[in-house]
């Protein structure tokens, strides 16, 4: 007899700084979570796919961003940099099998409350109807859609993080 699988929602999770140490578990939980990113985009031609191992690397030593871990398992992982005021958000990724346990959300939080920035955004294809509900549910607002042909935009959103009410709306580069 087996024993039951825990419950995902119950799972504690660590949130920690990333650092390039991580690289090679990134790496991997950032392709397996954009392998279904391709399969709706019908192309693995995407930066988080291409990137190589010391690409990663380096790019780890300069940026900001935090993982998450399940029971010492790296099972998400978010990067962030901050521009002008603004905090750019990218390459989220979850562990599919942990996608839906709220580890997106652990994630967010962790680089919006560790920020001095006044706003945060960040962008995700038109076809990742999942993301952009997450990123709604977050508090992030639609500002702007980028035609990138074929059908498909890349939908940036943002989130006032501190300070009035009203946003601004040209998007920046993402991080």
């Amino acid at each position: 007899m087996t024993a039951p699988e825990p419950d995902r929602e119950e799972a504690d999770i660590v949130i920690t700084p990333i650092s390039a140490d991580d690289a090679g578990e990134v790496l991997t939980i950032q392709r397996a979570a954009f392998v279904s990113e391709a399969l709706i985009y019908g192309s693995v031609d995407m930066p988080p796919l291409t990137q190589t191992p010391d690409e990663l690397e380096a790019e780890l030593r300069e940026s900001d961003g935090w993982v998450a871990r399940v029971d010492g398992r790296l099972v998400g992982a978010i990067r962030s940099r901050e521009s002008e005021g603004l905090l750019l958000i990218g390459r989220i990724a979850i562990a599919p099998d942990m996608q839906g346990s709220g580890i997106g959300r652990a994630l967010l939080h962790a680089a919006e409350s560790h920020s001095g920035a006044e706003e945060a955004e960040l962008f995700t294809g038109s076809l990742s109807e999942a993301n952009i509900r997450l990123y709604e549910r977050c508090g992030y607002v639609e500002t702007v859609r980028v035609d990138q042909g074929e059908g498909v935009q890349e939908v940036y959103l943002r989130k006032r993080l501190r300070g009035g009410a009203e946003m601004s709306t040209p998007p920046q580069t993402p991080a």
